[in-house]
């Protein structure tokens, strides 16, 4: 008798276990009652589809992502550019850069004859412009002379009218809601001094052209201009008082001649109204001050003194537009501000100062002295 090695004896149970497992799968067939010529077993919540001709199943949830129109590369997958997106570029681009206004409204007038062809873009348009204009710091004198040059340029005339018609309309409605305005939240005022504000710069650049003789102002806003300022004034708080101020500032002098052309005592009614406020009204102090400086202006004709001193001899004492040579700054978001503005009085004062002590520095030329 001869022992086998370890290894040796490995190796004969593992063929012995083989050849048990190969005996029991041979049983197992022989007795199995499943049939290869079965129906094919199709799991619920699948679905079958056919590749070179072999059959396979697939779950409902990824017959979703073979969809043929998932894959879709066909235009509909692109969202064409909108008017209004194309207005917004546009409005944008003007807002950064109004500089470039004369080089670039002809193109941006020639796009819009070949977007705008019916009437309801025309009233979309103009709905566009006009939020736009009432609604971006800084926007309103670019936008009126948009507005100008777009009434003399558009080409569509629908029956419900012209380009400049259509604003006008829209313009009424906020005009229509101004007592509402002048007395509601300080967010309602701000949008309506902002439409105060654009309404002014809309009289100053939109030309209205007459059969004869050179375009004139529209005469609908001299009037809306004056019934405004009559309801800022109705409601005598800061605000309002600060954009009647800005709106006078900015047209008192054309305002003042129209009406004396037409024998209208407007203007001194606006002044009396103003030295009653300052006399009685709560507002505050620099509100005040700002009144006083406006009446002074307009005593001045408007800052038009003949022979007035140059501005560089400029003193309180000798010239009587001294405290309205105001320069003009900005805050981050662009909203501009100068020393009319109360509420940025501090950060006016440390900017002048600082302004003076590099002049002190540097010199009139910018050069150390």
């Amino acid at each position: 008798f001869k022992r086998q090695s370890k290894p040796e004896q490995s190796a004969n149970a593992n063929s012995t276990s083989a050849s048990r497992r190969s005996n029991e799968v041979d049983s197992m067939v022989k007795s199995s009652k499943l049939s290869a010529n079965a129906p094919e077993f199709v799991p619920s919540g699948s679905n079958l589809y056919e590749q070179d001709g072999v059959r396979n199943s697939v779950s409902s949830a990824s017959i979703i992502t073979l969809d043929p129109s998932f894959y879709d590369d066909s235009e509909s997958c692109y969202s064409e550019p909108t008017l209004a997106d194309m207005v917004t570029d546009f409005l944008g681009h003007l807002s950064s850069s109004p500089g470039s206004f004369e080089s670039d409204v002809e193109d941006i007038t020639g796009m819009l004859n070949s977007w705008v062809t019916t009437e309801e873009l025309l009233h979309e348009l103009v709905e566009l412009i006009y939020t736009q204009s009432t609604a971006i710091p800084n926007f309103s004198y670019t936008g009126a002379r948009l507005c100008n040059y777009l009434s003399h340029h558009l080409l569509i005339c629908p029956r419900s009218g012209n380009f400049r018609q259509l604003l006008l309309k829209r313009c009424r409605i906020d005009f229509e809601q101004r007592v509402a305005a002048v007395k509601g939240d300080s967010e309602t005022q701000k949008k309506f001094h902002s439409f105060v504000l654009f309404l002014g710069e809309l009289y100053l650049n939109l030309e209205v052209k007459s059969g004869k003789g050179p375009p004139n102002r529209a005469d609908i806003l001299l009037d809306a201009l004056k019934d405004l300022m009559k309801s800022l004034f109705s409601n005598p708080v800061d605000a309002n008082l600060i954009c009647a101020v800005k709106l006078l500032k900015l047209t008192g002098s054309v305002l003042d001649d129209a009406w004396k052309v037409s024998g209208k005592p407007h203007m001194e009614e606006l002044i009396r109204t103003i030295e009653n406020i300052v006399l009685d009204a709560t507002c505050s102090r620099d509100v005040k001050q700002m009144l006083l400086k406006l009446v002074e202006l307009r005593s001045s004709d408007w800052g038009r003194v003949r022979a007035a001193a140059a501005a560089s001899n400029a003193t309180p004492y000798n010239d009587p537009n001294y405290f309205m040579n105001e320069p003009t700054f900005y805050t981050e978001d662009g909203t501009p501000f100068t020393a009319a503005d109360p509420e940025y009085a501090e950060k006016y004062q440390e900017i002048m100062d600082r302004q003076d002590y590099f002049h002190d520095i540097f010199g009139e030329n910018g050069n150390e002295e």
